[in-house]
């Protein structure tokens, strides 16, 4: 069985598009979204419709609740300025999808079971780098794979017969690799490849700055940062 996996989107339709064309040309047994599919970006309505339609697995991440509540304390200017605009700009369908999306999800591919959380299984605001990341995670959750989001930074790491697995962002990348980032694992022989994808960022970086959102937002899409 083979999955896709995708997060951090951050109302990057320009990105996501090409994104689920990638994953969708492999023939994919069943995708995950690890949250974030709004925040940052200019096109949350068209992000929310796409993973909603075609992703079958998704929670939510710290900038889907953010947009939902208006709850920007514990984000920087930059993504406060996102939230709020992005609250201000939501569809009623796209805020009852957010609205109905779990903080966690726990999934069975195989005989494999899977655990998805969007920044750590205690946390959703705490960032779990590679280097943070040990087999004691796979125990306390139960879990043969671990799926995580929020650092934009992809990594898959083995530990033993387990796996933990962050696909990176879609929408803003932030390793120094501009392109668009998502993961495939395969449940036989339990691997995972990280894959990144060419998409329009002056088309992404444009939308933004028409938005009126930050300049910083469109600025960093072309750094990877």
């Amino acid at each position: 069985m083979r999955i896709g996996i995708v997060a951090d989107t951050h109302s990057n339709i320009h990105a996501l598009k090409v994104v689920l064309e990638t994953l969708d040309a492999l023939g994919l047994d069943s995708t995950v979204c690890a949250g974030d599919i709004v925040g940052y970006g200019a096109n949350p309505n068209e992000c929310c419709r796409e993973i909603k339609r075609r992703v079958e697995y998704t929670i939510a991440g710290n900038h889907d609740c953010a947009a939902l509540t208006r709850g920007i304390f514990a984000l920087n200017p930059y993504a406060a300025a996102a939230a709020l605009w992005t609250n201000d700009s939501l569809y009623e369908s796209s805020s009852e999808f957010l609205s109905s999306l779990p903080i966690t999800l726990r999934m069975d591919f195989e005989g494999k079971v899977a655990s998805v959380f969007h920044g750590s299984d205690r946390d959703p605001n705490k960032y779990v780098h590679q280097e943070e990341v040990d087999d004691d995670l796979l125990s306390r959750t139960s879990s043969d794979m671990v799926i995580l989001g929020h650092t934009h930074i992809p990594y898959a790491v083995r530990f033993g017969p387990g796996l933990v697995v962050n696909p990176g962002s879609v929408g803003q990348p932030r390793d120094g690799d501009a392109r668009a980032s998502c993961a495939v694992v395969d449940t036989k022989p339990f691997s995972c490849d990280i894959l990144r994808v060419e998409y329009d960022i002056e088309g992404a970086s444009q939308s933004i700055l028409k938005a009126g959102l930050p300049a910083t937002l469109a600025f960093r899409l072309s750094i990877g940062r």
